[in-house]
């Protein structure tokens, strides 16, 4: 009999996707420095950290740049980002999110946000859910990036929770590497092929139960 305690949910492609407003925002930055910067090359960009993530885009331009410069960069490209995630609204969560947030709530789960965006505080505002966590660890909080376990530890911290009781929603490779290594339990959003290492993998939230989380661990 596996206890829970407590649920740890990334933020983008779990609870909103936020993800195709970082992708126009690295687009626009490339074009800018002179390169095309596609979907696929975007997919590098999944659950890691805002600097790795321009170091990456540089890469695939063949580019480099003092520290200092990067640093601009990175604020121009969070600049463009914050417009478009600033016309958010709650339309934008994800299927079946907030109703498992409000069922393991009902059920004496507790309940925090790990994600590595330093924009969390103001997309949970946006669309309406920041009430719905009873701690936030996000990149304002931490700066190792996944997947190092600190985020989640982080979470589990705040929440007064061992570690050994929680389970982590995550929809990134590095992002369940990062929950296995602070020794935490772990839902896969997405697919199967890329979240191997996940304990359970789902398409998405919807329809998704404290019972289903209940039957997961507790066979």
């Amino acid at each position: 009999m596996v206890e829970i305690k407590a649920c740890i949910f990334d933020l983008d492609g779990v609870v909103v996707d936020t993800a195709k407003y970082h992708y126009l925002a690295w687009r626009k930055l490339a074009r800018e420095l002179g390169f095309e910067f596609s979907e696929q090359h975007n997919e590098r960009l999944k659950g890691v950290s805002r600097m790795r993530s321009l170091e990456i885009l540089l890469e695939v331009g063949g580019l480099s740049f003092p520290k200092d410069e990067m640093e601009k960069m990175a604020a121009k490209k969070n600049g463009w980002y914050l417009e478009y995630i600033m016309q958010m609204t709650p339309k934008e969560i994800l299927p079946g999110a907030k109703e498992l947030l409000e069922e393991l709530r009902r059920n004496g789960i507790k309940l925090a946000l790990g994600s590595a965006s330093k924009n969390t505080p103001v997309i949970l505002d946006k669309i309406k859910l920041t009430k719905h966590f009873d701690a936030i660890a996000d990149g304002n909080s931490v700066t190792a990036a996944k997947p190092a376990p600190d985020i989640f530890l982080k979470g589990a911290e705040l929440l007064n929770v061992n570690p050994s009781f929680c389970v982590v929603f995550e929809d990134a490779e590095a992002g369940i590497e990062a929950a296995i290594n602070a020794g935490m339990r772990t839902v896969g959003i997405g697919s199967k092929d890329i979240l191997s290492k996940a304990d359970f993998v789902v398409p998405n939230l919807k329809g998704f139960s404290y019972n289903t989380l209940l039957s997961i661990f507790n066979k």
